[in-house]
């Protein structure tokens, strides 16, 4: 038998978390064919299972599947045993139906009797989610207006928020120019390469710099590019983990982490980049997030390569190119490609400035700020001041 419990947003693809007790995946062809067929159909698919002969590794990836395992400590002959092992598979599958929610997230859980005891799981994903919606609703009714970085969360607002249209403005994050200034480049920043590529942001797990270290080993192991160094500014939670990771994929020297630093520093280092990146996850948040970091590599006039998301297109437009979603690969060939066409980086770095110049830039942003405070006080000239500063 086979229970789903669902949730969701029908404009981007399904995912589905499978759950499976008695058999691993994927020597489980039951199980195998379901993940298999949802996948062609167009759903990002998980599994847990437990260990098993020939499937003892605790975390796989097999044509695009990801499948996280854990071990049983017995083997049931009896109600006891019996007792002894659902009560760990129950254990295991739900402590890892938490990684799961945070690298890959899911939408619905594929529940796999036996035992009857997965809608435990599901019962409790489906109440915590319908009580965070129900938490941004209330926040949403008690508030006379709503502030959004983008549209997508203007969306959010009015879609789940049900808030008038008029009563939600877009304020955009855009930088001051007079704080980012384009300086000469510091050549000693590259560490005597050709090229240097530039990352400003928070070093933690949603910003994807994983990615871009695997994309980075592809780069210098498989490409056979020696002429290309990597400045990574920031610091946050996974700062060491990432520097233990570059060791161990063995580009250390290629990549420099400098942790918190001055914004003179960080200045620096964009200002020297040939070429920046934004590796960020992609995952339901930051698709509708538009980063701060994007908005600085645009106001210095720097082209850039990113994973395709919503928010971050339409931020770069013109002056990104956008590799596959989460794929290291594409994203390696993707700065190659970008840091060897000389003529497309000066006319991508141009748009780039001339669009924070224009459109961005918080001089554009701070009358629309000021907009929805002016409907606060007074409400009667909500509409046409937020059409206005809403809009695009």
């Amino acid at each position: 038998m086979h229970e789903t419990t669902a949730k969701g947003d029908a404009r981007r693809p399904r995912r589905i978390l499978i759950l499976v007790e008695n058999l691993p995946s994927p020597f489980d062809r039951r199980v195998w064919q379901e993940a298999c067929a949802l996948r062609d159909a167009g759903y990002v698919v998980s599994i847990i299972c437990p260990t098993g002969h020939g499937c003892e590794r605790t975390f796989e990836a097999i044509d695009a599947i990801h499948i996280y395992r854990y071990e049983l400590p017995v083997e049931a002959s009896g109600a006891a045993g019996y007792a002894v092992e659902y009560a760990v598979a129950l254990f295991r599958t739900f402590a890892l139906a938490w990684k799961v929610l945070a690298e890959r997230g899911f939408d619905a859980i594929h529940a796999c009797n036996p035992p009857d005891l997965f809608f435990l799981i599901g019962g409790f994903f489906n109440f915590f989610h319908r009580l965070l919606l129900k938490l941004e609703y209330w926040t949403f009714r008690a508030a006379d207006v709503s502030i959004a970085t983008n549209e997508s969360y203007r969306r959010v607002a009015i879609g789940r928020g049900r808030m008038p249209p008029e009563r939600v403005f877009v304020v955009r994050s855009g930088p001051s120019l007079d704080r980012l200034k384009i300086l000469p480049p510091d050549e000693r920043l590259k560490r005597g390469r050709r090229y240097l590529v530039g990352y400003v942001g928070v070093m933690g797990k949603q910003e994807g710099l994983d990615y871009l270290l695997r994309a980075v080993r592809h780069i210098v192991r498989d490409l056979g590019r020696q002429d290309i160094h990597f400045g990574l500014v920031g610091g946050g939670t996974s700062l060491e983990q990432l520097k233990a990771l570059a060791l161990e994929l063995g580009i250390a020297e290629f990549v420099t982490f400098t942790g918190r630093v001055p914004e003179s520093e960080m200045l620096a280092m964009l200002n020297t980049a040939e070429v920046c990146v934004n590796p960020d996850v992609a995952n339901e948040m930051n698709d509708k997030s538009t980063m701060n970091k994007i908005m600085e590599y645009m106001a210095l006039g720097k082209p850039m390569v990113q994973f395709d998301l919503t928010e971050g297109r339409y931020s770069a437009g013109k002056s990104s190119l956008y590799a596959r979603r989460n794929d290291s690969f594409d994203l390696a060939k993707k700065l190659v490609e970008l840091l060897d066409d000389p003529g497309s980086r000066a006319e991508m770095g141009n748009a780039a400035r001339r669009r924070m110049e224009d459109e961005l830039e918080w001089r554009h942003e701070a009358p629309k700020l000021l907009a929805a405070y002016d409907a606060l006080w007074h409400p009667a000239r909500a509409p046409s001041v937020a059409d206005g500063a809403a809009a695009r």
